[in-house]
């Protein structure tokens, strides 16, 4: 059998790993078009504060290739000939398949901002940006930050933790990660942090500036001078060359419980892949590490002819900036909860909220120190399992506890 992996990141990494705990002999190839060994995209921000070096990025041993028996292509799809089984490359190399997965992720958006081409517009997707973004942060640079969402404000911890004066222009503090009062708190941890938050503003446009840096101009009447500008404006998942094909595109490829797209002998997983999730949801995108390993996972395992189960996605974010951890999981946002339980701060953990929907745990939201994110743990399977929920703040912590030790308790038992 011939097995084509597009892709060298988490998902396209983690099947290629479940594929061959089953099959050791199957003729499988990785293409991408990252040279190198493969490195995780979540530690950028770590190596521009300084806190992992460089190489540090790396994830993968020199002999992984060689171990897995993977054959690795440098190159990038340019099309799909679904009936034909065949991948085409841009080089015009032709790939056949027996079964192919899809793993190419996601790309920064680029906002329909004019003068945003200028080469010192910065993105932090890729090792390429890291080691373009690099040498224009040096010291003294005024950075502007267009986005206020988990990426953007990654960068502009990065860039203020490195000394250097922020400005943040965005609109709500991290929608997709943090309820409204969350958000709020967030915003004010930025202020103490002295970078300049403007929220919400809208860009209007890119301009030269009179000093011979870089002016942003809003549509309030504002502007901003700065020397580089980070964005961070959401992503785009990589499905052009899907162009055709016959496979089904939407926001991302829709794919089933066995990481299936519209045709049978097609996978997709991780950032480019629209899978369901805990709650129901038959085809949601969550471009997150986590996720894009479990995918894989499933999709290595079902091209093996192993057929592995998928739960659902549940999204799950955690990171420390400005001075304070940040994490989430599951849903917080007004319009999909009905009920708020506030811990008490006496436990130590910052401000943390439990959300309910119909009398069922469904998410949790973290500001404070990193003892809470343990306790997000904890909650992240009672979530998964539609646990009921305790109305009582006091009795939250035991209660879950509980929960988890009954749990780990029954399955640990004799069938």
């Amino acid at each position: 059998m011939k097995v084509v992996i597009l892709g060298s990141s988490a998902a396209a990494l983690s099947a290629a790993e479940e594929f061959r705990r089953h099959d050791e002999q199957s003729d499988v190839t990785l293409i991408s078009p990252e040279e190198g060994l493969p490195y995780s995209k979540v530690l950028l921000p770590y190596v521009l504060r300084g806190k992992i070096p460089y190489q540090g990025l790396t994830i993968r041993e020199s002999d992984y290739f060689t171990r897995l028996n993977l054959r690795y292509v440098q190159g990038e799809a340019a099309r799909l000939e679904e009936a034909e089984h065949r991948l085409i490359l841009k080089d015009g190399t032709v790939c056949s398949y027996d079964k192919l997965l899809i793993a190419t992720g996601a790309r920064a958006s680029t906002p329909n901002i004019p003068g945003i081409q200028d080469s010192r517009v910065c993105y932090m997707r890729t090792k390429e940006d890291l080691d373009h973004m690099m040498p224009l942060l040096h010291p003294g640079a005024r950075v502007a930050v267009i986005g206020s969402g988990f990426v953007a404000l990654q960068a502009a911890w990065a860039a203020r933790f490195r000394g250097l004066p922020v400005t943040v222009l965005g609109h709500r503090i991290m929608p997709s990660a943090m309820d409204e009062a969350g958000a709020e708190v967030v915003a004010q941890a930025i202020r103490d942090s002295g970078v300049e938050l403007l929220a919400p503003v809208h860009t209007k446009s890119i301009e030269p500036g009179p000093d011979g840096g870089l002016r942003i101009c809003l549509e309030e009447g504002l502007w901003v001078d700065a020397d580089v500008i980070l964005v961070g404006a959401g992503v785009k998942p990589n499905t052009e060359f899907l162009a055709g094909s016959g496979i089904l595109v939407e926001k991302g490829i829709p794919v089933n419980g066995k990481m299936q797209t519209s045709h049978p002998d097609v996978y997709a997983a991780g950032d480019v892949a629209a899978g369901p999730t805990v709650f129901g949801e038959e085809h949601v995108l969550h471009s997150l590490w986590p996720t894009a390993v479990e995918m894989g996972r499933v999709a290595g395992g079902q091209m093996a002819g192993v057929d592995l189960p998928y739960d659902g996605s549940l999204n799950m974010n955690v990171t420390q900036m400005f001075h304070v951890t940040v994490a989430s999981v599951g849903k917080f946002r007004q319009q999909d909860v009905d009920e708020c339980v506030v811990l008490p701060e006496e436990l130590g953990y910052g401000r943390l909220c439990v959300f309910g929907k119909d009398g069922v745990l469904c998410g949790a939201t973290l500001i404070g120190g990193s003892e809470g994110v343990s306790f997000l743990g904890k909650l992240r399977p009672l979530i998964a399992r539609h646990q009921p929920m305790t109305r009582h703040p006091q009795e939250l912590g035991d209660y879950v506890n509980k929960q988890v030790f009954a749990r780990n308790w029954e399955e640990g038992q004799p069938g």
